[in-house]
């Protein structure tokens, strides 16, 4: 029986990776600090026939300790949140960059035969576009002028419309706010060590994960646990810009399933993988919907008009070479889903710091 390590293993994906690992016959041990902003009250619950160590992944001592024996890592611990990414520049580069590079340290001495990164969807920047006459943008960013000027959508250097088609792999990177410079400085150090010492490794680029468990009281996290939150509180969700942007939503027990293909698929070996659903939906659709599945079809999101650093107008996932090559295959849709979410939070305590988080980053001018 495989012993797999899992770093971040208390947290939303890490529960349920965990969940999945354990029912598949795997032996697991979970490293995680436990941070109060994304725990809360669900600090100590971590999956049934787990092991866990309370520490921080840059503690050497600790990683070490965590290790030992281990065949195999699934490294998730990272601080999450683009719009914090942009102030909390020292937390997110030393959680992310430093703790992955003490881990990898750790690894020299304890090799294991595979370690699986997250990564993010971030680091592409914006997604992929398409011109009227079919040709695909490789590179494709916003003019801030246009932005201050509520003009969201990217134009060709023509000044024409553009079309946002799915994002593959081979899409250039283009790191547009603190956190994606973190998670692809995570992937290539994976990526590199793995192939300077023999290790197999594998970097999933997740896109927005939602499902059962998400915290709903850090409005860092994902944007559907955001709009419950305030739901939850009977508060209109907060969508920046025009709510049209199109994002990939994705279910956490999908993720979780693809995580475990890609501790155990030989081909895997030296790849990047999207995880993604393969579908877009508008970000004020998703909104609608969550109240309409909350019995709260009243409360409206507030469409702000004001644009957040760091962010991208449309970013949705090509999830065909995880599906060839790693047998990935979405079950969970977003409509099919949330019922489901809608149960969860009711069973649940959410605090809605949606308001402080937007005036946290307006009083930082990353808000315009």
């Amino acid at each position: 029986m495989e012993r797999i390590l899992i770093t971040g293993g208390a947290g939303f994906i890490g529960r349920h990776v965990a969940r999945e690992l354990l029912a598949n016959g795997y032996e697991v041990r979970i490293l995680d600090s436990l941070v109060e902003q994304v725990h809360g009250d669900d600090a100590l619950a971590i999956e049934s026939g787990a092991s866990l160590i309370k520490a921080d992944i840059r503690d050497p001592i600790a990683v070490a300790r965590a290790l030992s024996d281990i065949d195999a890592v699934i490294h998730l611990a990272a601080e999450v949140g683009v719009g914090q990414s942009m102030y909390e520049i020292a937390r997110y580069v030393g959680a992310n960059e430093l703790g992955t590079a003490v881990l990898l340290e750790a690894m020299i001495k304890r090799p294991v035969r595979r370690i699986v990164v997250a990564s993010s969807m971030s680091v592409y920047g914006e997604g992929l576009y398409q011109t009227s006459n079919g040709e695909r943008l490789q590179s494709v960013r916003r003019e801030p002028e246009r932005i201050k000027k509520g003009l969201w959508d990217p134009i060709a250097e023509d000044g024409s419309a553009l079309s946002p088609v799915a994002t593959p792999e081979d899409k250039p990177v283009d790191l547009a706010s603190v956190y994606a410079l973190t998670k692809y400085a995570q992937e290539r150090l994976v990526l590199i060590f793995g192939e300077a010492y023999g290790v197999d490794a594998v970097a999933l680029r997740l896109f927005n994960v939602f499902g059962p468990g998400q915290a709903l009281s850090n409005p860092y996290t994902g944007v559907l646990a955001n709009f419950a939150a305030r739901l939850a509180n009977g508060q209109p969700p907060l969508i920046f810009e025009d709510g049209e942007q199109r994002r990939d939503f994705v279910h956490v027990q999908d993720v979780a399933k693809g995580f475990r293909q890609a501790l155990e698929q030989p081909r895997a070996q030296g790849q990047v993988f999207n995880l993604g659903s393969g579908r877009s939906y508008q970000i004020k659709e998703v909104a609608t919907a969550l109240a309409e599945a909350m019995g709260v079809p009243e409360i409206r999101p507030e469409i702000m008009q004001k644009a957040r650093t760091g962010d991208i107008r449309n970013c949705f996932a090509d999830i065909s070479k995880a599906r060839e090559m790693l047998g990935f295959a979405p079950r969970h849709t977003l409509e099919n889903s949330l019922e489901e979410l809608v149960l969860w939070i009711r069973g649940t305590t959410a605090v809605d710091r949606g308001d402080a988080m937007k005036r946290e980053l307006e009083a930082l001018g990353l808000v315009s």
